[in-house]
């Protein structure tokens, strides 16, 4: 009797163990190579390194409230579960895009009967926090005040711009950095070594495909693991010969490279903050580069024209006009002909605008004069300048000594336009580039 019992206990530890290895084993490579210390962490020594905040406030458990914001594959879902193991403190994950406000009022309620049980705090895993609505962000804050949780939140985009000030003003931000590609070099040779969660040196890989999966994958440890996997398929299976990982076999895999564009993410206003950047600082090589990339992206047609017309305008302005005239062409060309052909009068005008000489002048003189009617008393228009077209406008001195420039010689004549409160005011000062030189004075 207590034999069969013994055997039984032997064979179900077997093939659970067995259960677990096969279960471990079918789960995707990116997913069974998560760091499971803060140790493990590769290219986070600022945000997570022996010296860190962060890291502190583990060690010492006194984990506050914090947000990871970071491009996708740096490790934000696996820090959260790092930070659950290592402090002991209840995990609950949950995802903004599938949740609401009453699966939120729920799980504050179990977190409060918890720590009246004396069970601790609860920490609180959400990731792409920025996709809950400000409803939903405030159901959050009375209880991240008061410590009833602790909110771990996770997201790819700005915070300052999608999370509500009030909640993320209690809330650490912590920024995880895209990944090196020595980085991800690192984590690939960890995964080919692994026996326990890799593929325990069934196969090598030479350096050059190495550097290529990192370069590819763009900082993302989880792209770059994933191309590992889908490579190790094209190998030999073992025992048929030696499987060596070649740049001709991972070509076959990953095809044409695409770089991470986000429409609506960091991504898109980093992206075009830098193609604007690039055509204001007459770097051609670099405008080309962004346009390419907002090209590769899907990036809407109209959306980019707009941008190189407000360039011509704003950063190139007087000093060579023709480049808002370049520009505008190029807009309604590449409207006209649609894509692919359409890179071609955009990439035409970005060069020219990129290679024109610079004046901001045209810009800074509306801002500054808007300034000024916003904020001063900018006073009466001068009589003399007045609507004078009309029967009794005579009467109340409108436009009676208006000098007409077109009845002096040059064009023009000097008399008073601002007025009197404005006196002085220079709004427009000629850079001098190019043909930015302004009015010669004409006495």
């Amino acid at each position: 009797m207590w034999g069969l019992i013994f055997i039984g206990i032997i064979m179900d530890s077997l093939f659970g163990n067995l259960f677990e290895t096969e279960q471990r084993q079918t789960k995707p490579l990116a997913d069974r190579m998560r760091p499971e210390s803060l140790s493990d962490f590769v290219g986070q020594e600022k945000a997570v390194g022996k010296n860190s905040p962060l890291r502190r406030m583990i060690e010492r458990d006194m984990l506050q409230s914090v947000l990871f914001y970071g491009p996708p594959g740096t490790g934000k879902t696996t820090l959260a579960q790092v930070i659950a193991h290592v402090t002991g403190e209840q995990f609950v994950a949950i995802n903004a895009v599938s949740s609401g406000v009453p699966e939120l009022r729920k799980l504050i309620g179990k977190a409060q009967e918890d720590q009246r049980r004396g069970l601790g705090r609860t920490i609180v895993f959400i990731d792409e926090i920025h996709r809950f609505n400000k409803a939903q962000q405030d159901v959050l804050l009375p209880y991240v005040e008061n410590g009833t949780i602790v909110l771990i939140g996770a997201t790819t985009e700005n915070p300052f711009f999608e999370i509500n000030s009030p909640l993320l003003s209690r809330m650490k931000v912590v920024r995880l950095e895209k990944l090196q590609p020595q980085h991800l070099v690192q984590i690939l040779q960890r995964a080919i070594a692994d026996r326990q969660r890799g593929f325990g040196d069934s196969f090598r890989a030479e350096p050059e495909a190495l550097q290529i999966i990192a370069d590819f994958a763009a900082g993302d440890a989880r792209g770059a693991l994933n191309i590992l996997e889908q490579a190790e398929f094209m190998l030999s299976l073992p025992g048929e010969g030696e499987r060596v990982l070649t740049k001709e076999i991972l070509h076959s895999v990953i095809g044409t490279a695409m770089q991470r564009y986000d429409k609506k993410g960091d991504q898109h206003y980093d992206i075009v903050s830098a193609f604007i950047k690039s055509m204001r600082g007459s770097d051609a090589d670099a405008a080309l580069h962004y346009l390419a990339r907002m090209i590769e992206g899907g990036e809407d047609l109209r959306f980019i024209a707009r941008r190189i017309v407000i360039c011509a305008a704003e950063d190139v302005g007087l000093a060579d006009p023709q480049a808002l005239v370049v520009a505008n062409a190029a807009a309604q060309a590449a409207d006209f002909v649609g894509w692919p052909e359409a890179q071609i009068p955009l990439a035409e005008a970005v060069c020219y605008i990129a290679n024109a000489p610079k004046s901001n002048t045209a810009y800074m003189g509306i801002a500054n004069a808007r300034h000024d009617v916003r904020h001063k008393n900018c006073g009466n228009v001068p009589k003399h300048l007045r609507d004078a077209h009309y029967p009794g406008a005579a009467a109340l001195g409108h436009g009676l000594t208006y000098k007409y420039p077109h009845n002096f010689p040059g064009g023009w004549v000097e008399q008073q336009y601002l007025p009197d409160e404005l006196l002085g005011a220079k709004y427009y000062v000629p850079s001098g580039h190019g043909q930015d030189v302004g009015r010669k004075n004409k006495k």
